[in-house]
């Protein structure tokens, strides 16, 4: 499991993106990778998949 930090959010759009919490690293995350309800500056665990644009952050749980 990684963790981070929630740096943005839109919940109207259903999407934001993780800052990795052991590197520079962002990674996005979307509504159907959502365990619990985020918002910015949440610390999270999370895991990565590959998506369509590079890693994606899924099963995102606030730590």
């Amino acid at each position: 499991m990684n963790k981070g930090t929630v740096k943005f959010y839109n919940d109207a759009k259903g999407f934001g993106f993780i800052k990795d919490a052991d590197s520079p690293k962002e990674y996005f995350v979307h509504s159907s990778g959502l365990k619990d309800s985020i918002k910015e500056n949440d610390n999270v665990s999370f895991e990565l998949v590959e998506g369509k644009k590079g890693l994606n952050a899924v099963n995102v749980k606030v730590i």
